[in-house]
């Protein structure tokens, strides 16, 4: 999973960033593996570290806990919603930006691969706090990323409103697609709730 960076100009990747990045990325893609199959509890450092063909000591250099894994996939979600609201019209609704950059991050999440990394998320107390925690993160994020297309300090209460909401949003069809299995894709049910939003702001 590459992490997709909201500058407009990227500087040339050099070959030790290009083999620490994928070295970085096949340490983060054992392990989820592992996660997977086995269970995060279940899980040691030293599978990830063999699964990953490194040596076990070669792992802290890119990671500091197993934990961090997870915090990685996260990276890479919300790297996309701040690249899409950086890419925005900026004569736009900060609703409609946030509504269809979610919808892009989640319209791949139809997969068996989505779920399985869902049911993980939920296996557990600690990763379903975790999970829960994540959603305050990307809140701010949203907010901050608002704030800095829409610079205007009055807008602010505003575009708190908006991230707010559409955190909120993204955690209902969360629940309804876990609920379901995935039997719809996720991506339905946020244009659902985004629907029904819409529907009693604009009443």
């Amino acid at each position: 999973m590459t992490i997709i960076d909201d500058a407009v100009s990227e500087p040339r990747e050099g070959l030790r960033e290009r083999k620490r990045r994928q070295t970085r990325e096949r340490i983060a893609e054992a392990g989820m593996r592992l996660f997977l199959e086995r269970g995060f509890e279940e899980t040691t450092l030293d599978a990830i570290a063999e699964q990953a063909d490194i040596a076990r000591r070669t792992f802290f250099h890119y990671f500091n806990t197993k934990e961090s894994i997870l915090n990685s996939l996260q990276d890479t979600t919300e790297a996309s919603l701040r690249a899409s609201i950086a890419r925005a019209d900026p004569g736009r609704a900060p609703f409609d930006v946030v509504c269809e950059a979610m919808l892009e991050m989640v319209s791949g999440f139809g997969t068996e691969e989505a779920r399985a990394i869902d049911r993980l998320l939920r296996s557990s107390e600690a990763l379903l706090a975790r999970k829960q925690a994540n959603y305050q993160t990307q809140e701010l994020m949203i907010f901050a990323a608002l704030t800095k297309k829409w610079a205007a300090p009055d807008l602010a209460p505003k575009l708190r409103l908006v991230a707010l909401a559409c955190v909120g949003a993204l955690r209902l069809a969360s629940d309804a697609w876990s609920s379901s299995d995935g039997t719809r894709p996720l991506q339905d049910h946020l244009v659902d709730v985004f629907t029904t939003l819409r529907g009693d702001i604009t009443r």
